[in-house]
């Protein structure tokens, strides 16, 4: 069945996710949905020093809005911060060190910034795929305590923060790869089957989709959306899949392609208009299913995930 959904989604992927799918799919764009101003809106973009994180970050400050850098590595932070200031001229850049692995840290890390900071708009984008399995300090495996662990205490831990503010969203980017994954809870950091990388950050990745649907059933103040970005030219990409990165070369997306549907969903009106806890590609919302591929995941294995991640952030805070 692996087989089968690998093939099929390879197969949509050169259609949809490469640049030739975005110049063909923005053909229907709206092009006023991003000719908007934001100032007074705060973002936080995680990750965003490099790559859709940091095309993401430049276009919100250029808008106007306050954006919050949530990065790991302070060095390469610093330089995209000034950067950004510089290109957009616009001074209202913050940045925290944050390492989203050690979940000790998200939770303190949010405790200090609602005492000083209120937010419109949290982008979940840092991502992590390692190739070989990792623990953390906490002996966490490191792809599952960045991707799916370190987004649900991020997210949790500011939902009552995005609460209080108008116009609350939720973005988190995730990838068109889950759909090669059903929902799986029983190996959830990778201790009893052999480790594949790709697979791990696939599993991670739906994952993300099946808490974005969760959260929007929760808390319906808020507008919850994970989306696809495509195939995009990534310093992460080159670095963890640089097979496929030569593969495809010329084919794969700007960053600044990439970034557009994050975008959208964190600044257009018309997208705060689509139902919340969609999974979204493009601008549109696209099925989270290949056909027939049996990933579909029942209540019960959902709740798990729930049950598991809850009693891991519980642990940690």
């Amino acid at each position: 069945m692996l087989l089968y959904r690998s093939a099929v989604w390879f197969a949509k992927g050169l259609r949809e996710y490469t640049k030739s799918g975005y110049e063909s799919a923005s053909k229907d764009f709206i092009p006023d949905d991003l000719e908007v101003q934001v100032p007074g809106r705060a973002f936080m973009v995680t990750g965003g020093n490099s790559g859709i994180g940091r095309a993401t970050a430049f276009e919100i400050a250029k808008r106007g809005g306050t954006v919050h850098l949530v990065c790991r590595d302070q060095n390469r932070a610093e330089g995209a911060r000034g950067e950004i200031i510089r290109e957009s001229g616009n001074q209202n850049i913050f940045l925290h060190i944050v390492d989203l692995s050690d979940p000790k840290t998200v939770w303190k890390f949010v405790e200090n910034f609602k005492q000083e900071h209120t937010l419109n708009v949290l982008i979940n984008n840092a991502g992590c795929m390692v190739n070989k399995r990792e623990l953390t300090e906490d002996g966490l495996e490191k792809n599952f305590a960045t991707n799916t662990l370190g987004v649900y205490v991020l997210t949790t831990a500011l939902i009552p923060v995005l609460e209080k503010e108008h116009d609350p969203r939720v973005v988190t980017v995730s990838s068109g790869g889950m759909l090669v994954q059903k929902l799986s809870t029983d190996d959830l950091q990778s201790e009893r089957t052999a480790f594949d990388g790709t697979m791990v950050y696939a599993q991670n990745k739906r994952q993300q989709v099946v808490l974005t649907e969760r959260w929007a059933r929760a808390h319906p103040a808020i507008h919850f959306s994970c989306m696809h970005p495509g195939w995009v030219d990534t310093p992460g990409v080159r670095l963890s899949m640089p097979g496929f990165h030569a593969r495809l070369g010329a084919r794969l997306r700007s960053e600044a392609q990439g970034a557009d549907t994050v975008l959208w969903l964190a600044l257009a009106p018309t997208a705060a208009a689509q139902p919340s806890g969609r999974f979204f590609q493009d601008r549109k919302p696209v099925p989270t299913h290949l056909p027939l591929a049996r990933t579909s995941s029942s209540p019960a294995e959902e709740e798990k995930l729930i049950e598991i991640l809850e009693e891991l952030a519980q642990r940690f805070k």
